[in-house]
């Protein structure tokens, strides 16, 4: 297993929930983080608040430029690249017959797509150092969630991308992994409005309950498994389950 500090590490979607937690884990042991978001005032804020070990930089995911920006800025931060974490996501979440078709492929361009030509633009660098990348799945891919198809179907394509990218980026080298987690409270989850609203608490309560394990995850949880898959040099292509049982479907939630 590889020692995190001194690696280089991206986080894409690093400005709130699992990506600002997981920015937080490995900057915590060493690491030089550069996490990325399209509003710089709270990128920048996670940033301070974790300190010279990270990186802010505003850097819309969806657009090539801001791709670019972000790589070079992360190589010459941490000296190279040792990890890249697509995290960012974005979430829709009624029925299919309110589905706009600019909202589907907002939200496939956002999970999808950007993280593929991330990936590749990041492969260069990421093979000088034999590193990792790290895919963000979603309980969604387990358990069939009325409303959120267009969400369900991205993260099912990510899932299958690990696989692909596993075996193509293997004779380089590179590993590519993905972490599916359970339900965390996050922002994203908080604007989709499953925790906002008068409900919250009766709603929280019955999603601990839907867990084997009988309660909500952290997002430190979800970064120690992250951690793992950064380091651990023989597992590539897994999609790793973080979700405290409730992929098993034991009761409804």
């Amino acid at each position: 297993m590889r020692d995190i500090a001194n690696m280089s590490v991206i986080v894409t979607g690093g400005g709130s929930g699992i990506g600002a937690g997981t920015a937080r884990h490995f900057a915590a042991r060493g690491a030089k983080v550069t996490i990325c978001g399209r509003r710089l005032e709270k990128v920048q804020a996670v940033a301070d608040d974790i300190g010279p070990n990270c990186l802010g930089v505003q850097a819309d995911i969806t657009n090539a430029a801001d791709r670019e920006q972000l790589v070079a800025a992360a190589v010459d931060h941490g000296g190279g690249l040792d990890a890249l974490i697509n995290n960012a996501g974005n979430m829709y979440r009624g029925p299919i017959t309110d589905l706009d078709e600019s909202q589907l492929l907002s939200i496939f361009h956002t999970n999808v797509i950007a993280g593929m030509m991330l990936t590749g633009l990041a492969v260069e660098h990421l093979e000088r150092r034999q590193g990792a990348v790290i895919f963000i799945g979603s309980i969604h891919t387990r358990r069939a969630y009325p409303g959120a198809s267009p969400y369900a179907a991205t993260k099912g394509a990510v899932q299958v991308l690990t696989r692909v990218l596993a075996a193509e980026l293997g004779s380089r080298k590179i590993r590519v992994n993905c972490v599916v987690p359970g339900a965390v409270v996050t922002e994203i989850n908080q604007r989709a409005g499953l925790f906002t609203d008068e409900e919250a608490a009766e709603r929280l309560q019955g999603m601990a309950g839907a867990h084997a394990l009988g309660r909500i995850g952290t997002e430190e949880e979800i970064a120690e498994a992250i951690d793992y898959l950064t380091r651990a040099d023989w597992t590539t292509g897994a999609i790793l389950d973080v979700d405290g049982g409730l992929g098993l479907g034991l009761t409804e939630g």
